[in-house]
């Protein structure tokens, strides 16, 4: 039996696996309509999208053209003034060929909009709302400082936040925070950025907790058809999955790159986001992809890191970058050399 859960105030109530379509945007156009309506047809109806995702919010709205009231989506917008965020809104209307969207969310701010302050996109949120071009407002995070200001304040409906079987304590307050305030909670980052790969255990972890709406980042067929197959039997924690996790918890634990990309663009053109975590990838994933020569030209411009500490600066979880970028490429050497094995 599917598993629903309501988005707090909002009244959406939605199957517990949503459509994360920020990788949609790596796919032509044929094949992301094709995994946007398998989605829908099994059961799915919540997609989240971004203005900043290129050409995931026209894939959706192709996707989605002529039965728009069937599904739900929510899409984001970066925009810091008054002129941004009608912009970006007009936009991702026409994007999804649509005169509404039901939930609209600041994306990732470094401050939490509010009425009267001197951005004026809260304000300029409400009467959108007003006109009924958007539904419910919402924000998107990876501050914990951001997302507990924006929970208190009452002027949000959801708060998207990283919450995996890899988040502490922290997180977790938030999800109980968001209980608490009739806020709703949609998880991305389930799956870490890739460095989870179980998605049994990742499902069973989010099904713990009846108020969040976990969001899959899906760009292949088989990925979608796992969750899919967790509709109708959704797994539950157990011995075998709990054993995963303690283990992943042990294996990842302390300073590890999310993937989240909020420290790009580098100066110097460095992929930041898969280099400083090259390590992880090579042990939790066939290594072989990782290891062509496009790859090696990648973790090559390492070597010409300045230093300049904008990565540090922009990173929500205030890693050492640079030295995790070091540190992951003498690693990558020495795989590369032969010296050390990995899968």
């Amino acid at each position: 039996m599917a598993v629903m859960v309501t988005l707090g105030s909002t009244g959406i109530t939605v199957e517990k696996n949503g459509f994360g379509a920020l990788p949609i945007q790596r796919i032509s156009t044929s094949d992301a309509v094709y995994l946007a309506r398998k989605a829908y047809n099994s059961g799915i109806t919540f997609f989240d999208t971004a203005r900043w995702y290129s050409d995931s919010e026209v894939k959706l709205g192709e996707a989605f053209d002529g039965m728009r009231d069937k599904v739900f989506i929510a899409t984001k917008t970066g925009a810091t003034t008054v002129d941004a965020f009608w912009a970006d809104l007009e936009t991702s209307l026409k994007n999804l060929r649509t005169d509404y969207i039901d939930i609209y969310q600041f994306h990732n701010p470094a401050f939490c909009p509010k009425p009267g302050d001197e951005s004026g996109i809260y304000d300029a949120a409400l009467e959108a709302k007003a006109q009924g071009k958007i539904r419910h407002i919402g924000i998107t995070n990876h501050r914990l400082n951001v997302a507990k200001e924006a929970i208190e304040s009452g002027l949000y409906e959801t708060l998207q936040f990283p919450f995996c079987y890899l988040s502490g304590p922290q997180e977790t307050e938030l999800v109980t925070m968001c209980k608490e305030h009739n806020m709703g909670f949609i998880a991305m980052k389930a799956l870490s950025g890739g460095l989870i790969n179980n998605s049994r255990a990742a499902y069973a972890f989010e099904a713990q907790f009846d108020n969040v709406l976990p969001i899959w980042g899906v760009q292949r067929e088989s990925e979608l058809d796992e969750f899919i197959s967790y509709i109708d039997n959704p797994p539950k924690m157990d011995e075998e999955l709990s054993s995963i996790i303690n283990s992943d918890r042990e294996q990842l634990a302390g300073e590890f790159c999310r993937g989240c990309g909020y420290c790009m663009p580098c100066p110097m053109g460095i992929e930041i986001n898969n280099c400083a975590r090259m390590s992880l990838m090579l042990r939790r994933a066939p290594s072989s992809s990782w290891l062509n020569e496009d790859w090696q030209n990648k973790m090559k411009l390492i070597d010409s890191c300045l230093n300049c500490g904008k990565c540090m600066k922009k990173c929500p979880y205030e890693l050492n970058t640079p030295e995790l970028l070091r540190k992951n490429y003498e690693d990558y050497k020495l795989v590369l050399s032969g010296k050390v094995k990995v899968q």
